[in-house]
């Protein structure tokens, strides 16, 4: 058949390896696969352990979310199966912990790679803090979301907390904050509210956690949200994005004079070791001090306080009408 192939890796079967990886990518299916297997001893620790959610795209059609390992997986794939709350139904979830595993995906067209923020065997502790710097849509955007990420980690220096950083492989940018392994949910949620709080004061007109878009007025979001049961692609996962870009860990120093553009599955194999310095997935972080905890559950998350501003605001429209 036309577009197939007999090649194998890792004791996968590889399918279709000239066809274009989705529209924009400017690469084959094959770059998919040669790039991870190039950097797996890079994303396996990020994916390893972690309930994994990946992004496909099947040939001329949109991407896709993929949370349940399909039927037709083979058996080398290892699965845990939790209870999906939203859709009110059990989901089998991948751990991506090998090779095999990880090429597997790649031959399906799983092109990005989003671990859960808990290891499966503790779902009720978190393992970092995540800070989404997300800037509003122009030229600079990028340069508004390293700039946002540099008042990040001030508030971190500031409350003696270690701080990594990373493009998103789209316009904006990830701050990663290893803690101690008994940290709660509850407790990651608040820490993660307390430092976005912090950083968006320290400069009003560039950052902001206004979680209604409407209310950002051209500023980057410092998101929050990022907890418990979320997810955040995996750094050096590829991204759908034209180019075919790669969430890659840059130094502290070189964010602002780096472009997403420059890390993309056919440079980043040469590119390594340009890589900043990134956590360790194994090692635990330090306890999260007890005035920054306070202070964080004293803030009520972004989405509570969406919905009572929306509701507020549909009041004063029917009291005005």
């Amino acid at each position: 058949m036309a577009g197939r192939s007999d090649e194998s890796r890792h004791g996968v079967a590889l399918t279709n390896l000239d066809d274009p990886l989705f529209d924009g990518a400017d690469a084959p299916k094959r770059a998919l696969v040669d790039y991870l297997d190039a950097v797996s001893d890079r994303i396996l620790p990020e994916l390893r352990g972690r309930p994994l959610s990946v992004i496909r795209v099947h040939r001329g059609q949109e991407a896709f979310m993929q949370k349940n390992v399909p039927k037709h997986a083979p058996d080398f794939v290892r699965t845990v199966r939790f209870w999906a709350e939203t859709s009110q139904r059990n989901v089998d979830y991948a751990l991506c912990e090998d090779e095999q595993t990880l090429i597997w995906f790649g031959n399906q067209r799983a092109v990005e790679y989003h671990p859960a923020l808990v290891l499966a065997e503790r779902p009720d502790r978190a393992t970092y803090l995540v800070l989404d710097l997300d800037p509003p849509a122009g030229g600079a955007a990028f340069v508004q979301a390293a700039r946002a990420a540099l008042l990040v980690r001030e508030v971190l220096d500031q409350v003696g907390l270690p701080g990594f950083v990373k493009t998103s492989g789209a316009k904006g940018v990830h701050v990663f904050v290893p803690v101690d392994r008994d940290t709660s949910l509850e407790d990651a949620a608040a820490a993660t509210r307390a430092i976005a709080e912090r950083a968006a004061k320290l400069d009003p007109s560039l950052a902001t956690t206004a979680f209604m878009k409407e209310d950002r007025e051209g500023k980057v979001f410092v998101d929050a949200t990022r907890v418990g049961g979320a997810t955040v692609v995996a750094a050096y996962s590829p991204r759908v994005r034209p180019g075919a870009t790669v969430s890659f860990p840059v130094s502290w120093d070189a964010l602002e004079t780096c472009s997403p553009a420059d890390f993309t599955i056919l440079t980043v194999p040469e590119r390594l070791g340009e890589a900043g310095p990134w956590l360790d997935p194994d090692t635990a972080g330090p306890e999260i001090p007890e005035d920054l905890l306070e202070e964080g559950r004293g803030i009520a998350p972004g989405r509570v306080q969406a919905m009572h501003e929306g509701k507020r605001r549909k009041r004063a429209r029917e009291k005005g009408s």
